[in-house]
């Protein structure tokens, strides 16, 4: 689903003990156009396999969901230009898009699609870029609707969206201590030595450039050209914006907002960050280069 390149290395100790407690299994899969993990604390092989398995098939629901690449309620909508009767998921992801497109001032704007098809495969720009403009998408309980020529990508926040739902299933089952990569990072809780989880945030070529400690809170990063289009910078600005920066880190309690953001600020002067994030006083930037 996804093909934005994480330069995002996420160091963590798999301790062995006698107890569970002291235990790691780890999962890996694939989903969203990336390799997925997970590393959770204190299952016994057993349990860990069936949770294993949950996740497996939540990773699959929300690929159903918001895939560009598949059969998917969100091609349905590109396709149609509406979808009648959205889930209480859908509507959810959409509500925080339009939330972050506001707090950023329209940086966060889903309604790319169609410019980022157009860079891809050498379409009509300027007819792409009248077609961008996420006021003209309604949303209702009753269905979406998107403007004539629009198309959607949520690429800017859905592994956000999973590794969040993931957490939830996690600590629905009753584990607080996990890694979770869905491409965008979530850790709960703590490693099996009781010390906080450890990412080191790199950049487009690979070298280190910082550190950060995470329990109970998520990490995303983009780097623009981490992945280019047409030779261009695979971020693009709805409004011809050029992104501005060549790594921003953000994190935050959700995975979903620290994506949204990371993908937006790359797009924004320092001023206009602090601003987006006086709308979520719980988000903050680890990096900006």
């Amino acid at each position: 689903m996804m093909n934005r390149r994480r330069f995002l290395v996420i160091s963590a100790c798999a301790l062995a003990a006698p107890a569970h407690a002291g235990t790691v299994a780890e999962w890996q899969g694939t989903g969203f156009g990336a390799a997925l993990s997970l590393r959770l604390v204190g299952a016994d092989p057993v349990r860990a396999r069936r949770i294993f398995g949950k996740v497996a098939t939540q990773v699959e629901r929300i690929e159903a969901a918001f895939s560009l690449h598949r059969d998917s309620a969100l091609t349905r909508l590109n396709r149609d230009g509406r979808l009648a009767w959205p889930s209480e998921e859908m509507r959810a992801v959409l509500d925080l898009c339009g939330r972050v497109h506001a707090a950023t001032a329209g940086a966060f704007d889903p309604t790319v699609q169609p410019l980022w098809r157009a860079e891809a495969e050498g379409g009509d720009i300027d007819l792409a870029r009248r077609a961008i403009g996420w006021p003209r998408v309604k949303v209702t309980a009753a269905e979406v609707r998107l403007a004539p020529g629009q198309a959607l990508t949520f690429n800017g926040i859905a592994q956000g969206w999973a590794a969040d739902r993931i957490a939830t299933l996690l600590r629905s089952e009753g584990y607080g201590n996990a890694l979770i990569d869905m491409g965008e990072v979530q850790a709960l809780g703590h490693r099996a030595d009781r010390t906080d989880w450890i990412a080191t945030i790199a950049g487009p070529s690979g070298h280190p450039l910082a550190t950060a400690r995470l329990t109970n809170r998520a990490l995303a990063t983009s780097s623009p050209r981490g992945t280019l289009i047409g030779g261009r910078p695979h971020i693009l600005g709805p409004a011809g914006q050029e992104p501005l920066w060549s790594t921003v880190s953000v994190s935050a309690p959700n995975a979903s907002v620290a994506d949204a953001l990371s993908t937006a600020f790359c797009l924004m002067d320092r001023p206009a960050m602090d601003r987006a994030l006086a709308s979520f006083p719980d988000a903050r930037i680890e990096i900006v280069v």
